[in-house]
Parts: structure tokens; C-alpha cells; sequence
């Protein structure tokens, strides 16, 4: 008998998914627990398998379109590969509800102040719009399939402080250069936009600086690295020493790894670190939980099963939630100065930055030093200067010194 695909559980605050790509057509050959289609969420892509083995039936989305969870994808009937089988009813009458054909509106039929154009929005949109008593015409043009209204278009409009100025109307398309390619932002890419730009409209965010002289880590990890190597199986990397360094400055300062939830603040007494790491479709911030509780070489095993998850594209969903405090490090790249964005809820962001020869004072002599700045971005909403500042002085000290991290001083 046919066996139907939906989509799954996709995770912590996750309700919907674009389809990304099928991988298996209709009258293909599957196995059992063979990936069929491929799911792009706001955080990473996950592949669906096929529940038995069999032939794939009818697809009953297509490529683009936003799914919910427990949505019909496709159905797995018995049998040898070959052509596709028809159509069950169920999944041919869904498929004739989703896309009727609508006459165009005459002005009668325009939809009142504060009522839902349905036809414009997604489920997941239509009902926040619903709740909301929202129109499609209040929240603008969308960014789904054929200018469709997402989700995120009206978490986004209900962002907007209240009293803004309207949405411009949509400008011209403009005419694409023939040397030009236009390519559609991908969902992850959409969503990183949305995020980072609500963390700038609802976070009093504010960024300050400091730098490091790298000469005592650098001499830690040549006197050590290869004892660590034998023992840990894994190299000490600057990564490591600088987490434990953040733990013990956020124990110090609590307010960083604080959260404001309304008119409240919620104090944690555990830190949960989201390192940064790039992946073939954006950066992602997995996150390492009880950090606080892990020393050096855990650490670095974490972050570098982290760093292979991404490139392989095989971070899990729970592996990308629930972080207290984040740490981002452009040097990899050649930064030397940034102002890291907040990833909210989040409180505060360290960015590490490449390790320079610049010439330093030290007890009054100019010496050439292998130096990094460092910047704190903070939500001055919960974080006022003085703890941002000290903060960072704090962790200078524990990297400039990684002796104070061993006897807690």
C-alpha cells in the first residue's frame, strides 16, 4: 500500500519549509530511508527521506513552494520503477483547493480594511494576518513564490515600531544588464537579512574596542600543542582560548549573557556559546551548550565537528538554537576591524579579528608585537558601557595571560 511523505518536525520555533530540491521524480526507484527532497528552513537544509521502499508517486508540491509541518510532500507506492503512478484523489482535490482559479477583482470585491487577502499569503501568514487583523495590502509586496506573502514578511511588518511610515510602492523592475545574472535569494539568505536587520531596528545596539597582544597564547600553543595533539587528538586553536577566556569574563559580567524578554531581564547561570562558522550557503552560529563546563580540548572538539557539519551541510536544527552569548572570527577571513551584529535575543557578540606585527609600547620601550583587536557588540538596553568595557579589559587579561584561566583570577 502507499505510504505518505510529510513534512517533519523541523524544530525549536521552525513551523515552515521551502522546497529546495527533489531529488528523486515521480516513477523513480526508492530505498528505504533514501532522501527524496530536500528542505531549506530559516536555519539549514534538511533532506526528507522515504519511508518504505517502492516508487515515488505524485509530487504534491513543487520546487519553491513553502510547506507547513505535517504538510503531503509526495507518497511512496509499491513497486518497481517505471511510469508515474496516477494521482491519488486526496492529493489531486488538495492540489485543486490550493490553486483555484480567481477571476480578476472588481472593485466590489476588494477586500475591507483589516481583512485578510488570502490568495496573497501563505497559511502561516494568512493566520498571523488573521490574528492581527491585518490586510495584505498593510504588510506590502512579499518575498515568497510569485510575490506571495511569507511568514517572515509579517513578522517583519509587525516589527516596525508603530506609526512608521508606509512601505514605498514597489519600484519599476528595472532592466537587468545582459552581462547580469539575476538569481533568487535563498531562503537561509533571506532570513539572515531579516534577522540581522531586526536585531539593528529592536536592539539599542552599541559596540565597543579594545585590542589584544597574541604573544602569550602563541607561546601556550608552541609549548604545548604537541602534547595536547597526542593526548586530545585534536590541535589547541586560539578558538579554545578565547571561549574559556568569554566564560570567565561573562561570569564576571552576567548582564552580557542576560536576555530581555519584555520589561523582564532572564539571568542564566549557564553559558551556552554559538561560535560562528561559514557553510556553503551562509554563515550559521551552532551553538555549544554548557560551555561553561568544558575545558580546552572539549571545546575544540566541538567546534571542529561544528566547522565539518557546516561545509558537509549536516548541522541538526537543535544544534543552532538556544545560545546565551556569540563569538564570530573575521581574522580567519583577513578582518582587522568590525562591528559584529547581535544575534538576537542575544545580549552581546565578541568578534575576533586578524593577528598583526604593530609596534606597541611596553614598559617604555617601542617592541614589535603580534597584536589583535577584538570588538564587544552589546545591547545598551541591558549592558551599560562601563560592563561592556570591562568586560573586554577582562578578557585581554585572560588572553595575555591564559595562567589567570587555570587558577580563576
Amino acid at each position: 500500500m502507499s505510504v505518505e511523505i510529510k513534512v517533519p518536525t523541523l524544530g525549536e520555533s521552525v513551523t515552515t519549509a521551502t522546497i529546495a530540491k527533489w531529488l528523486k521524480q515521480p516513477g523513480e526507484a526508492v530505498k528505504e530511508d533514501e532522501p527524496v527532497v530536500e528542505l531549506e528552513t530559516d536555519k539549514v537544509s534538511v533532506e526528507v527521506a522515504a519511508p518504505q521502499a517502492g516508487v515515488l508517486g505524485p509530487q504534491a508540491v513543487k520546487e519553491g513552494d513553502e510547506v507547513e509541518v505535517g504538510a503531503l510532500l509526495a507518497t511512496v507506492e509499491p513497486g518497481k520503477a517505471g511510469a508515474a503512478p496516477a494521482a491519488p484523489k486526496a492529493v489531486a482535490a488538495e492540489k485543486k483547493v490550493e490553486t483555484p482559479a480567481a477571476p480578476a477583482p472588481t472593485p466590489a470585491a476588494q477586500p475591507a480594511a483589516g481583512a485578510v487577502d488570502s490568495a496573497a499569503a501563505l497559511p502561516a501568514a494568512r493566520k498571523i494576518m488573521a490574528e492581527n487583523g491585518l490586510s495584505a495590502g498593510q504588510v506590502g509586496q512579499g518575498t515568497g513564490l510569485g510575490g506571495r506573502i511569507t511568514k517572515g514578511d509579517v513578522l517583519g511588518f509587525l516589527a516596525q515600531p508603530q506609526g512608521a511610515a508606509p512601505a514605498a510602492a514597489p519600484k519599476a523592475a528595472r532592466k537587468d544588464d545582459p552581462r547580469e545574472e539575476r538569481v533568487k535569494m535563498t531562503r537561509l539568505r533571506r532570513t539572515i537579512a531579516r534577522r540581522l536587520k531586526e536585531a539593528q531596528n529592536t536592539a539599542a545596539m552599541l559596540t565597543t574596542f579594545n585590542e589584544i597582544d597574541m604573544s602569550g597564547a602563541m607561546a601556550l600553543r608552541a609549548e604545548f600543542q604537541d602534547s595536547f595533539v597526542k593526548k586530545h587528538g585534536v590541535k589547541l586553536g586560539y578558538m579554545s582560548i578565547f571561549s574559556r577566556a568569554v566564560i570567565a569574563a561573562l561570569k564576571e559580567f552576567p548582564a552580557i549573557n542576560a536576555e530581555i524578554d519584555g520589561e523582564d531581564v532572564i539571568y542564566r547561570d549557564f553559558i551556552n556559546l554559538g561560535i560562528a562558522v561559514g557553510g556553503p550557503n551562509g554563515l550559521v552560529v551552532p551553538v555549544i551548550r554548557d560551555a561553561d563546563k568544558m575545558g580546552f580540548a572539549q571545546i575544540e572538539k566541538t567546534i571542529s565537528g561544528f566547522g565539518k557539519a557546516a561545509r558537509e551541510g549536516t548541522l541538526k536544527l537543535d544544534e543552532l538554537s538556544g545560545g546565551t552569548f556569540s563569538i564570530t572570527n573575521g581574522g580567519i577571513y583577513g578582518s582587522l576591524l568590525s562591528t559584529p551584529i547581535l544575534n538576537s535575543p542575544q545580549s552581546g557578540i565578541l568578534g575576533m579579528h586578524s593577528i598583526q606585527d604593530r609596534p606597541v609600547a611596553v614598559n617604555g620601550q617601542v617592541v614589535i608585537r603580534p597584536m589583535m583587536y577584538v570588538a564587544l557588540s552589546y545591547d545598551h538596553r541591558i549592558v551599560d558601557g562601563k560592563e561592556a568595557v570591562s568586560f573586554l579589559v577582562r578578557l585581554k587579561q585572560n588572553v595575555e595571560d591564559p595562567r589567570r584561566l587555570l587558577i580563576d583570577v
